[in-house]
């Protein structure tokens, strides 16, 4: 794993610890400043490639990324009751396979850190139910990948950032605990080359994230001075 994606790691587990452990006496909070979540996310690619074999395009040749269940985590902070940021994190080892490559199916597996980032504007006229909207970005970082069917040549995949949407709802169910569900879809698309052969693709990745978590909202910083957030 690369340097920066490892100080991205360690400053999300900071961030979770003083939102857990530093704070223990501070009790939820529906105006709070600051929001944790940890849910289960499905990742579900809407993928599809333009293939090339010594630069050449294969007409019927494509490829799609597998579905996948995971743990998550989110970290949402609260600039007024309304406007929030919030970033999304978590791990997931994808399968990529073939379409048209007959007999190849197996074109390697390989681990994706996607972390999103999105700015939100939560509804506040629904008493406990609190909708919400959002846009940013996501980061995707491959590593780990395996090697392939084609001649057991290994995958590479570049870093790629995309366009996201998000809409979810938060639902209170006492002492600063909510339900959270959660949508988001985004863009992004990546170059793959299988090393030493002529094969390389552009891949559409666009992955939708559906997620039910359990959140906690707090104070982190303490008390404002300011009107409370609702």
């Amino acid at each position: 794993m690369s340097g920066s994606v490892k100080g991205i790691c360690g400053a999300v587990a900071a961030l979770a610890l003083v939102a857990t452990a530093a704070r223990p006496a501070v009790a939820g909070d529906y105006s709070g400043d600051f929001m944790v979540r940890a849910g289960v996310s499905v990742v579900i690619p809407d993928a599809g490639a333009d293939v090339f074999n010594a630069g050449v395009l294969q007409a019927g040749w494509d490829a799609d990324v597998s579905t996948e269940v995971i743990p998550s985590l989110t970290l949402t902070y609260f600039f007024n009751k309304n406007i929030a940021a919030e970033l999304f994190c978590c791990f997931a080892k994808m399968e990529a396979e073939g379409k048209g490559l007959t007999p190849v199916a197996d074109l390697g597996d390989f681990w994706i850190f996607p972390p999103a980032v999105t700015l939100q504007y939560h509804f506040d006229s629904m008493g406990g139910f609190k909708p919400y909207v959002g846009a940013g970005i996501q980061y995707i970082h491959f590593f780990g990948e395996g090697n392939s069917g084609i001649g057991g040549a290994k995958i590479k995949l570049d870093d790629a950032v995309g366009f996201t949407l998000q809409a979810g709802v938060d639902i209170e169910l006492g002492q600063g605990w909510y339900l959270n569900a959660d949508i988001k879809k985004t863009w992004i698309d990546t170059d793959a080359q299988w090393v030493g052969t002529g094969i390389t693709a552009d891949v559409d990745v666009d992955p939708l994230i559906i997620t039910a978590a359990i959140g906690y909202r707090f104070n982190l910083f303490g008390p404002r001075t300011s009107a409370p957030l609702k």
